[in-house]
């Protein structure tokens, strides 16, 4: 079996419509033309088949440079299911579980305190509290850890990180985990979903229980079996890369969070990874395929069910900035979203103003990336730009037209 996908023939030979899927290319390629974004990769595989694989318009439009198809992409935080799917392979081979406290791996997190009111905006003071209970590796891969990003803090708790200069590309994983456990939490373990640096956490725990540096096993444990060729955390070549284009605003190029030029210290299984949409679509392959792609299985199929099930319990809070941050793909109760292992998931038909399957589960980057995986259309969908103030619109207009694309 070959690792990739075989092109359809013609979109209808897997029930979608070519006018339709045009509807999608035609409406991107206008707003490039208008400059409101550079260009993009779209792929749509239904039935295991792509039925749509589009570069459009521009990989650096201040250059002149084309998108292609096999474009590399910052994806930011569709980095989060790739170590998410490596911290489960070694909960498969019985070298650490999921309900283990992360102090186990992380001795450093044993004397975590949490603030109080973190998200107060008119405090004097950080008071803290001890924990309640000690944060799991299922907190990590839900985002109930009580560690959240800075920049969703309030004012004295942002101002702790930006102390600690957490998130710092010259750090190491283990430099960061050590600066993370001198702060205090967000919240109580357990009770938020507030999304974080959980899932560099769960990177630094790759790396203690593999022994290897997290971008050596996901470059042999995960791409190398897939036949991911292009997914890196770096360097690449500059003439391989999509960049954001100039803000007329302001006359900047928007900023990425992710250099290119070199192998940072700092290899974040959050949101460092570089990609293609044809490598990503293989990724999403495997797990729609249950955990195994060309003969290589990484995952049982239990496993990718246990990580696209809903892991929310129904009194869960929801950190102040959440609903903002995703719209209506917030994972949350009244949009039928709630949050998995390293995925969003659909609960409910209905809820939603967006469409899509019970059942299905997603996420995407900062940067302007998104995918979904919806098992019961049989559905791949991604979405690659590197237009992070327009995210929002884009991921609403994927999936709308990509839904409206299958006719049987």
């Amino acid at each position: 079996m070959t690792h990739k996908l075989p092109h359809a023939t013609r979109p209808e030979e897997v029930g979608l419509s070519s006018a339709r899927l045009k509807r999608l290319t035609d409406s991107l390629q206008s707003d490039i033309g208008k400059g409101l974004v550079p260009g993009a990769v779209v792929l749509v595989a239904r039935r295991g088949k792509i039925a749509c694989l589009e570069a459009l318009g521009y990989r650096d439009r201040e250059a002149g440079a084309q998108m292609l198809p096999d474009t590399i992409f910052r994806i930011a935080s569709m980095t989060k299911p790739f170590t998410s799917v490596a911290i489960m392979m070694l909960a498969e081979e019985g070298k650490l579980l999921i309900c283990d406290p992360v102090e186990r791996y992380i001795p450093e997190f044993a004397e975590l305190r949490v603030a109080i009111d973190s998200d107060n905006a008119s405090a004097k003071k950080l008071a803290k509290e001890p924990l309640k209970r000690q944060m799991t590796l299922q907190d990590l891969l839900r985002h109930t850890s009580g560690l959240t990003y800075g920049q969703f803090a309030g004012p004295l708790l942002k101002e702790a990180y930006l102390a600690e200069s957490v998130g710092d590309e010259g750090h190491t994983n283990a430099e960061m985990i050590t600066r993370l456990a001198r702060l205090p939490l967000a919240h109580q373990p357990g009770t938020t979903f507030q999304y974080s640096m959980s899932t560099d956490v769960l990177g630094r725990i790759v790396e203690l229980v593999s022994g290897m540096e997290l971008d050596r096993f996901i470059a042999e444990r995960i791409s190398k079996p897939l036949g991911l060729t292009h997914t890196t955390f770096g360097p690449i070549d500059a003439g391989c890369a999509a960049e954001p284009q100039i803000d007329p605003a302001t006359g900047k190029r928007q900023v990425m969070v992710r250099s290119i030029a070199g192998k940072p210290a700092w290899i974040s299984g959050g949101s460092g990874l570089l990609s293609t949409a044809t490598d990503y679509a293989r990724f999403c392959h495997m797990l729609l395929s249950g955990g195994e792609l060309g003969g290589k299985r990484l995952l049982s199929p239990t496993t990718v069910a246990l990580m696209t099930s809903d892991h929310l319990p129904p009194d869960t809070r929801y950190g102040a900035l959440t609903r903002l941050q995703f719209g209506a793909l917030a994972p949350t109760p009244e949009l039928g979203l709630s949050f998995g292992f390293g995925f969003a998931v659909r609960t409910h038909a209905g809820r939603n103003p967006l469409p899509g399957s019970v059942g299905e589960y997603f996420w995407s980057g900062v940067t302007g990336t998104y995918f979904w995986v919806d098992p019961k259309q049989e559905l791949i969908a991604i979405l690659l730009m590197q237009a992070p103030a327009q995210r929002l619109h884009y991921r609403y207009l994927m999936r709308t037209l990509v839904y409206q694309a299958i006719v049987e």
